[in-house]
């Protein structure tokens, strides 16, 4: 179990860091007292959950009484952010939130919130001022302190025009123009996955070209999402069914992607198109 405990001060970031340990592929449960905490965790482990990170913010002043305690017990990995007064000020008011605190005194607010999560900073195995960093550059701190920098995930799928194009994608890329193995009666009963129905994709040189360049597209294009602090980017390679030709390009894309990016591959019209 990997049990992070993130707090710190209102407007340093706490959502920023909670929405990037979330594309870590962390659970988030927000202040959660921190006495069902032990609780909390044997529930989500037994549900094959191992990555957990609990906000905890000055909302839950009331609870913290027996904080430390807790916190020997279940020794986690405690993230506190915290960011100058003066730059706190300046996003409250471009933000026009109200405090949690709630005593009509902006400054005095922060102050008395910094004294009350003192404890907790002082515990912390990170501490991370966030007045000069964007959430991008929080984000990269937040992988490198959790040795997770491989967040940024490229997902590719194959699908059919015919079932209908897809709504998720930030690209979408069409490879009809390629040998279609569904007019070879030994191949057309068979999926894109298929060596020789690959072979038969990809046998004449002259698309090369078109290959290599859809390639290059979608390298450059996933490069300039994770540049940007982007979790992921979806990338659809689309033929007329979805059984041959996108099956068989998005196999060799993922392939020879996932050198460069944490790759995920599914086939979305395939079991479909196998049986029409």
């Amino acid at each position: 179990m990997r049990f992070v405990v993130l707090s710190g001060q209102s407007g340093a970031g706490l959502t920023s860091a909670r929405m990037a340990l979330e594309d870590l592929g962390y659970f988030s449960v927000d202040n959660i007292p921190p006495q069902l905490w032990g609780d909390l965790l044997k529930t989500v482990e037994a549900r094959d959950i191992h990555k957990v990170v609990v906000v905890l913010d000055i909302r839950a002043r009331d609870l913290l009484g027996d904080v430390e305690t807790i916190l020997s017990q279940l020794k986690p990995f405690i993230i506190y952010l915290e960011a100058k007064s003066d730059i706190l000020l300046k996003r409250y008011n471009l933000s026009r939130r109200l405090h949690p605190l709630g005593m009509g005194n902006l400054l005095r607010e922060i102050e008395e919130e910094r004294l009350a999560l003192a404890p907790l900073r002082d515990r912390a195995d990170l501490v991370i001022d966030t007045s000069e960093r964007t959430p991008r550059q929080l984000k990269e701190a937040l992988e490198a302190a959790l040795g997770e920098e491989e967040g940024f995930l490229l997902r590719i799928f194959s699908f059919g025009f015919k079932w209908g194009p897809p709504q998720d994608a930030d690209l979408v890329l069409d490879v009809r123009s390629l040998p279609n193995p569904h007019y070879d009666p030994v191949l057309k009963s068979r999926p894109g996955t298929d060596p020789e129905v690959a072979a038969y994709v990809f046998a004449d040189k002259k698309n090369e070209p078109f290959y290599r360049t859809l390639l290059a597209t979608i390298g450059l294009s996933a490069e300039g999402a994770r540049a940007t602090g982007r979790a992921a980017y979806t990338v659809a390679i689309g033929c007329t069914g979805g059984q041959h030709r996108s099956v068989a390009v998005a196999e060799r894309l993922a392939q020879e992607l996932s050198g460069r990016f944490r790759v995920e591959l599914e086939h979305r019209d395939l079991e479909k198109a196998m049986v029409a």
